[in-house]
């Protein structure tokens, strides 16, 4: 039977909406994320090979056979809402730049309906290049950059816009500032560029350079920041978070990710993953660095692996993933493994000097300034593709090899000579990460595994956490742990929200006298908030309440009528209906507690926990167990952020400060909050607004 229930509007609330953030008894942080310049000044005072301009709207080209160096094309443009689809400039066959309205109900890879226009329109820029396969001479692709209006200051104007072929990039600028990218795979055919075109009624004048033009960076009159790391993705419309590996070193976090764009589909779907950085020293003011291992080649794709000190140096390993472009007989994998064969470990080649094969397998980079100057090393040293390296409790260096291959290795050198030191495990698969604290030494495993074992006994086998029903994910992928200052273990990793990728997210562990590990939110870098208002003191059954804004923390504290026993549930719906809605829900006898769709009669379906079989990683629908006291009153904190990119609700739960449960809800804009209790009171209902 559906239950009645009165929603009680907070205009008390509204009316004291405040600007600034405060502390409060909600504990609120002000962190900053400094951003790297997306200028770039593109200096064309030399004349280019070919011009138009709305008197010459067509022209032939002229231009070199071997275009692997690449060409610039600037144009000044006038952006307006298109009917359907409006062509700027074109060069047949080869590139189009246009203007289109997107489906503002069709998802794509270029996220393009995060950003509407205020009549909820998506017009979007597009330019589309044409590349002649590397395998294939006959088989052409369109390599798609692009941008939806809404981002510009002015959607319709006047704008000077800049298209980079590198050889390497294609990229798209609009008045100096860098939108999209995405990596090349192929060339265009020269034979094809005869001629080119513009549209006069958009495009005044327009000029090609070869080779590329090297542009130069330019700092904006204001730096550019963020308000949070906490939930952070990369600032383009179509840029999110991969695979964290992190480290502590000389009082700096090292934060590393594969950047991704287009969840996992740039270079045709290949990935085009690479490591960009960001680090502080006192976890409120975060620096975004130039990227640790930038692609050069067209051949380059990475894979994760760890940062470590080797030589007193930061270093950081990592995959290439040249089997996801070439077939492993072209790369230097079967050199590698048979010089493994031979030798019984592994050798150290310089990729440069090998010629007729492609470079894959584990190599690494080496920091020279010891904070963000990482330099390429070259040096191929294994066959694994996703390389684990970390210092032994006796500062040896050792390595869990994963994707291509398996088993615990060691070395007394980075660069080669890596033996085999337990074939079976870990089993291989995804990206491992070990971490030793107080009496255990503990193995990550990627997106659902976890193992443990007494450190003092190095010779004894691993548990299998997950297999004796442990819960440990709460959410994230990839998760990495790294010890700060203090002792303080914290994890970082992605909230899976497109695909491959999605916001960074980092809670601090828990470790119990048993060895069990938890997780609880990072004060220092929890986000701010706005005075916390009351919704209610007390409240048992079931009650209604509106949320004051899309991203917003709620508190309430959980008092149960019997030791471990009763069920609380809270329901996060939309401001009307209860379309895409969700429920969290937390059963003290069953010391579980999940994520489910909304039932609007009752509470939601029980989920499965990852021993069980449910898929935590996924971020939506799942169960946890473990960790958590539920057999005296207790505190939960749940932080919604809703915004535009995300295209829904990202929900974070610290339940007791012991777990934590990560859920990204697409769709879902939280308007309305429900209440539903059985056995157990809920009391000190509070919510606060995020700052901005």
């Amino acid at each position: 039977m559906k239950k009645n229930f009165v929603y009680v509007f907070l205009s008390a609330f509204l009316l004291t909406s405040m600007t600034a953030c405060v502390e409060s008894g909600v504990r609120t942080a002000k962190t900053e994320v400094r951003l790297q310049s997306p200028f770039r000044n593109f200096d064309t005072t030399e004349a280019g090979r070919s011009r138009l301009s709305s008197a010459e709207t067509t022209a032939d080209l002229d231009l070199p056979d071997d275009l692997t160096a690449g060409f610039t094309i600037r144009f000044s443009a006038k952006t307006a809402l298109p009917g359907e689809e409006e062509v700027l400039l074109e060069i047949p066959q080869v590139l189009k730049v246009c203007l289109r309205r997107h489906d503002p109900n069709e998802w794509l890879p270029q996220n393009y309906p995060a950003y509407k226009m205020p009549d909820g329109s998506v017009p979007v820029m597009e330019a589309s290049l044409s590349l002649q396969s590397l395998h294939d001479s006959d088989k052409f692709q369109d390599l798609v950059v692009g941008l939806p209006l809404a981002l510009l200051d002015k959607p319709e104007g006047n704008h000077d816009v800049v298209l980079q072929f590198t050889g390497v990039q294609w990229s798209l600028y609009v008045d100096g500032r860098l939108y999209d990218n995405d990596f090349a795979l192929g060339y265009p055919s020269a034979g094809r560029m005869k001629s080119w075109r513009l549209n006069p009624d958009y495009v005044s004048e327009a000029a090609l350079y070869t080779p590329a033009l090297r542009p130069e960076k330019e700092e904006p009159a204001a730096p550019l920041s963020d308000a949070n790391i906490q939930y952070w993705t990369p600032p383009f419309h179509n840029a999110w978070v991969g695979d964290v590996v992190t480290f502590y070193h000389e009082g700096r976090y090292h934060v590393f990710y594969l950047f991704d764009r287009r969840g996992h589909a740039s270079k045709f779907g290949k990935g085009g993953h690479y490591f960009e950085h960001l680090s502080t020293t006192d976890f409120r003011t975060w620096t975004e660095h130039e990227a640790a291992t930038p692609l050069e080649h067209q051949w380059e794709t990475f894979g994760t692996g760890t940062p470590f000190v080797f030589g007193g140096k930061l270093c950081l390993s990592y995959g290439l993933h040249t089997t996801r472009i070439y077939p492993e007989e072209q790369t230097t994998l079967p050199m590698q493994w048979e010089y493994l064969k031979k030798n019984g470990c592994t050798g150290s080649f310089d990729y440069d000097t090998i010629r007729g094969l492609v470079p894959a397998g584990s190599t690494y980079s080496v920091c020279e300034d010891g904070v963000s100057k990482f330099r390429k090393t070259h040096v191929l040293y294994h066959p694994c593709e996703n390389p684990s390296i970390y210092t032994d409790a006796e500062g040896k260096l050792k390595m869990l090899a994963n994707y291509g291959a398996r088993g615990t290795w060691g070395s007394d050198s980075v660069a080669g000579g890596w033996r085999c030191l337990d074939a079976d495990f870990p089993p291989g698969g995804d990206c491992t990460f070990f971490f030793h604290w107080g009496d255990y030494d503990y193995i990550l495993g990627g997106f659902t595994r976890m193992w443990s074992k007494p450190a003092a006994e190095p010779d004894s086998a691993y548990r299998d956490l997950v297999a004796e029903g442990m819960d440990f994910y709460n959410g994230l992928s990839v998760p990495a742990v790294s010890e700060v200052a203090d002792g303080r273990f914290l994890m970082a990793g992605w909230v899976k929200m497109q695909n491959w990728g999605g916001a960074l997210v980092i809670h601090e562990l828990v470790q119990h006298a048993d060895g069990y590990v938890g997780t609880k939110w990072m004060e220092e870098i929890t986000p701010a908030t706005d005075e916390p208002q009351t919704l209610s003191d007390e409240l048992s059954g079931t009650g209604g309440f509106e949320a004051p804004q899309r991203s917003f923390m709620l508190t309430f504290e959980v008092c149960p009528g019997q030791p471990r026993r009763g069920t609380v549930g809270v329901s996060f719906l939309p401001a009307s209906g209860d379309g895409d809605a969700c429920e969290w829900q937390l059963r003290l006898d069953d010391v579980r507690a999940q994520y489910a769709a909304y039932e609007n009669d009752g509470f939601a379906d029980v989920q499965k926990t990852l021993s069980e079989g449910g898929d935590p990683q996924s971020a939506r629908n799942y169960a946890i167990r473990h960790g958590m006291d539920t057999g005296k009153p207790f505190t939960v904190r749940m932080i919604v952020d809703g915004n535009n990119k995300f295209g829904g609700s990202l929900i974070d739960t610290e339940i007791d400060a012991r777990r934590t449960m990560l859920s990204y809800r697409p769709r879902l804009s939280v308007g309305r909050l429900l209440f539903r209790t059985d056995g157990v009171q809920v009391r000190n209902i509070r919510i606060a607004p995020l700052c901005d």
